[in-house]
């Protein structure tokens, strides 16, 4: 008989950064800058995180080029680094040698990522992203809708792994449209896996619609930020992890 493996909880902390940059935009480094990203980012681990996904945006709205390298810089750690696929953001990638990248869509405007990112519409560039960071010994995923064309340009490009754009079905959520999208991720599961594709998973998943994300097929990774940072404030972050933790251990 076989037992299945507990599905990753990767940690975004992207918003304690938000939570920093709001008081001290332009003196992040200051001594007296809060709360310590890195501090926050020990604390997630201690509460069981497996790994660190942080978003170094191109107008570095929350974190800083000296946060990615102070949080790469903590033993042992597994950092999964959200970055745009732009040869600025490449040579970076290059420079800092992540255990992992994914490539996401970046716009200027939007508050959070909006949507995925069309690997179809630009197959070449990704194609090179993606040969160059695996060349490095990076994993690379991609960070996509859950549709067909995409999850096929993915395997294309070359890409190991991709993660699944969850933003439809969490905005869906206890609607009547919540099981539409469901179903729309668990074909892009099994699509994905059939293809040999690692299957990850995130955003806008919280502590309540996990329970429905918990029943996809074939999840290797959930990344969640916001909904583990906004409990933080109430049960501190090693608290709001292990919470978050524990409905991937009770899945095995």
């Amino acid at each position: 008989m076989t037992t299945s493996r507990p599905i990753l909880l990767g940690v975004n902390i992207d918003h304690a950064a938000t939570l920093r940059q709001a008081r001290y935009r332009g003196a992040h480094q200051s001594p007296h800058a809060e709360p310590d990203v890195v501090a926050f980012t020990r604390d997630a681990l201690a509460g069981g995180a497996d790994g660190i996904t942080l978003h170094l945006r191109e107008d570095r709205r929350h974190i800083q080029d000296a946060d990615v390298h102070a949080i790469a810089a903590i033993p042992g750690i597994r950092l999964n680094l959200e970055m745009a696929c732009t040869s600025a953001m490449t040579s970076f990638a290059l420079q800092l040698r992540p255990a992992a990248v994914c490539l996401v869509p970046e716009s200027r405007e939007e508050v959070t990522t909006e949507g995925g990112l069309d690997v179809a519409g630009q197959l070449a560039r990704v194609r090179e992203t993606t040969q160059a960071l695996k060349s490095a010994g990076i994993e690379v995923s991609l960070f996509i809708g859950p549709d067909a064309p995409q999850i096929e340009a993915a395997v294309a490009v070359g890409a190991p792994v991709i993660e699944l754009h969850t933003g439809a079905f969490a905005n869906a959520w206890k609607s009547p449209a919540a099981e539409a999208e469901l179903a729309r991720l668990r074909v892009a599961c099994e699509q994905a896996h059939r293809l040999g594709l690692i299957v990850n998973a995130g955003h806008g998943i919280n502590y309540d619609n996990i329970r429905a994300i918990l029943t996809l097929p074939h999840l290797h990774e959930l990344n969640i930020g916001h909904s583990i940072v906004a409990r933080a404030l109430f049960t501190g972050i090693r608290g709001a992890v292990s919470e978050m933790k524990s409905h991937l251990t009770q899945k095995a």
